[in-house]
């Protein structure tokens, strides 16, 4: 596999796994409520790092699209 084609699979990867977090959050959210201070401060289940983790795993995929195709962001 080449390095163009693995960046590109762990882009998609990556995708999926963002794709699957938005359901069940959304899914969370549909059967408990989801408060603010939830969404910010939980510690605990579901939301407990979601955020800086969902956060993180956008941030890999727009580094990895820019190397991909040659680019920077910066």
């Amino acid at each position: 596999m080449s390095d163009i084609a693995a960046l590109k699979q762990e882009k998609q990867e990556l995708i999926n796994k963002m794709l699957d977090m938005q359901k069940q959050f959304i899914e969370h959210e549909h059967q408990n409520g989801v408060s603010g201070k939830d969404y910010w401060a939980s510690s605990d289940g579901l939301l407990a790092n979601y955020r800086e983790e969902y956060q993180e795993m956008a941030k890999r995929v727009v580094d990895l699209a820019h190397e991909i195709v040659g680019s920077s962001r910066f």
